[in-house]
Parts: C-alpha cells; sequence; structure tokens
C-alpha cells in the first residue's frame, strides 16, 4: 500500500529484485489508498492534530486498501508499523 506507486516501476525492472520478479520467485502489488478515497481530489493526507508541521495519513482510505489487499490475496498479509516512539536514528 503506497500513495506513490509509480516508484517501485523502476528497481521492479532493474537488479536482483527485478530477476526474482522475472523468475517469478516473488510477486509485487501495488495498491494506491487514493483509489479509497472518498471526496473528489482523493485526498489521503490531512494536517496534523495539535497544529505542527507535517501531513498524516487518514485512517480511512489507508484501512480500506489494507482490506482490499486482504481480500485479493485470501490471507492476512504481513504489515510492517512505524511508529515515532522509540531512539532516533541520529549521526551519532
Amino acid at each position: 500500500v503506497t500513495v506513490l506507486p509509480e516508484l517501485f516501476t523502476s528497481f521492479s525492472k532493474h537488479g536482483l529484485f527485478g530477476k526474482a520478479l522475472d523468475k517469478q520467485l516473488l510477486s509485487l502489488e501495488t495498491i494506491n489508498p487514493r483509489d479509497f478515497a472518498t471526496d473528489k481530489h482523493r485526498t489521503v493526507d490531512d494536517t496534523p492534530y495539535g497544529g505542527g508541521s507535517g501531513m498524516v495519513l487518514m485512517p480511512g482510505p489507508i484501512v480500506s486498501a489494507i482490506e482490499s489487499a486482504e481480500a485479493r490475496s485470501g490471507t492476512r498479509p504481513k504489515r510492517v508499523l512505524l511508529s515515532a516512539q522509540g531512539t532516533p536514528f541520529t549521526q551519532g
């Protein structure tokens, strides 16, 4: 699930990943949460609650995209959830 599926096009055609796809050792399917947005602009991001800089993703389109992935595969795919908690990466 990605809002930029075109980013996966270049590396899926080259290198080891591209070779693995050619040999059908793995598969790649991208799902754009914008396809599940309900407004005419296909909006998936919103301003953060409480102000501040940056953007946050709306849960509705993301959840719908994940549920679509589950329905297509017939299983519950592995999920990697990123969090702001934990130790930040620093130069040190």
